[in-house]
């Protein structure tokens, strides 16, 4: 294992050279924008809680739920479909209504198909205007993916809701 000293170098040096990488080249960013749609009731619906809290007085602590939403080009219900917004949450705050959540867009369709992102981060429900998570992996043409999502709302029609999915997102350049 290596010793404080040398992993602070470590880490000094990776921050001082992922900048270079990105700036020469090695590196390309791409925007991604996509809208989530979430039914939260009925036989369509797409999250869902499936262990309850029961650990003390905080109503969300050990709530776990899962959630499999359509990911469509636009905010309209009659959008394109371009994949699935899939993963599982859970209460994890002794405190107050704060969830952590790790997500897969999975890509279907459009330019993206084949590949996923990988989105991993905490959240106060509700409260937070725009949810923020990191991109922390992906696969196929978005393999190595590192970034940031903004999720944010954009509708609420009755038992559902529409969110805007902005990222930004960096992975190594391919050589062909």
């Amino acid at each position: 294992m290596a010793s404080s000293p040398s992993l602070l170098v470590l880490v000094a040096l990776l921050a001082l050279l992922w900048p270079a990488a990105l700036a020469s080249g090695r590196e390309e960013r791409t925007r991604i924008r996509v809208y989530v749609h979430e039914q939260f009731s009925g036989p369509n619906a797409t999250v869902g809680s499936v262990a309850p809290s029961r650990l003390g007085d905080n109503s969300t602590f050990g709530e776990v739920g899962v959630v499999d939403d359509v990911l469509r080009a636009g905010p309209d219900p009659s959008s394109r479909e371009v994949g699935r917004y899939q993963g599982l949450f859970a209460g994890a705050d002794l405190a107050d209504a704060n969830y952590f959540s790790a997500i897969t867009l999975v890509f279907t369709a459009g330019e993206h198909r084949g590949s996923t992102l990988s989105l991993q981060g905490s959240y106060t429900f509700p409260g937070d205007e725009v949810l923020e998570r990191a991109v922390v992996g992906g696969t196929g043409g978005l393999r190595m993916a590192r970034g940031v999502s903004l999720l944010k709302v954009v509708s609420t029609p009755l038992e559902a809701a529409v969110f805007q999915l902005d990222l930004v997102v960096f992975t190594p350049r391919r050589r062909d």
